[in-house]
């Protein structure tokens, strides 16, 4: 009688730029696009892994996004503290749930709503062919970089010539993050679009 075998679920760690936040990189894909939570009543009902990392008292933000899951700490905890309990926790989950959903399937459209709701209003008409370019520039340019890092960057707004963006993941509230912005993706914008002023970013 043969035995179905569970697959061999690897997983490692990366630094990220923030000193809060921990990238933990597995071989299997944990869900094919981007969820972040902020606290442990956003992620009910959306993903499973999240609610289990939010169980944890060491766990202020969850972010998944393809094979890796982000975790934020909270300040009064230290990573060498917590790095391989957590590891252990992310991959005994997967394990686990190896055959089940890790972030709820209809996730994505919930988001895209809630982002068009929040940039309804986000710029004129007359800035159409602008704002098409800046999103262009920051899904080929911007964001392989910043995932590379653990985190998302999302376009919200241009007015003014100023743009503004979204960081997410590893990337919100991370001190260097502020030197990427203004040092790599503003330079970049303003070489590449002439009516790019000013990059900032917003919380979420």
């Amino acid at each position: 009688m043969e035995t179905t075998q569970k697959p061999a679920i690897l997983l490692y760690t990366e630094q990220t730029p923030n000193p809060e936040s921990l990238k933990f990189v597995s071989n299997r894909i944990l869900y094919k696009g981007i969820a972040e939570f902020k606290d442990a009543e956003s992620c009910k009902g959306w993903s499973i892994l999240a609610e289990a990392l939010f169980g944890l008292e060491y766990v202020k933000s969850v972010y998944i996004s393809n094979n890796f899951v982000t975790i934020t700490k909270k300040a009064e905890f230290d990573w060498h503290e917590i790095m391989i309990p957590a590891k252990e926790f992310i991959r005994n989950f997967i394990i686990e749930h190896v055959e089940e959903d890790l972030v709820h399937a209809g996730y994505e459209a919930h988001r895209q709503a809630v982002e068009k709701d929040q940039n309804s209003a986000s710029y004129s008409e007359a800035d159409q062919d602008t704002v098409t370019r800046i999103k262009e520039i920051i899904d080929h340019y911007v964001k392989p970089a910043v995932e590379m890092d653990g985190g998302n960057i999302e376009f919200k707004s241009f007015q003014d010539g100023v743009v503004t963006v979204y960081m997410q993941g590893s990337c919100s509230g991370c001190p260097s993050s502020t030197v990427t912005l203004k040092a790599g993706i503003e330079g970049l914008m303003k070489r590449m679009l002439p009516s790019v002023k000013e990059v900032v970013a917003e919380a979420q």
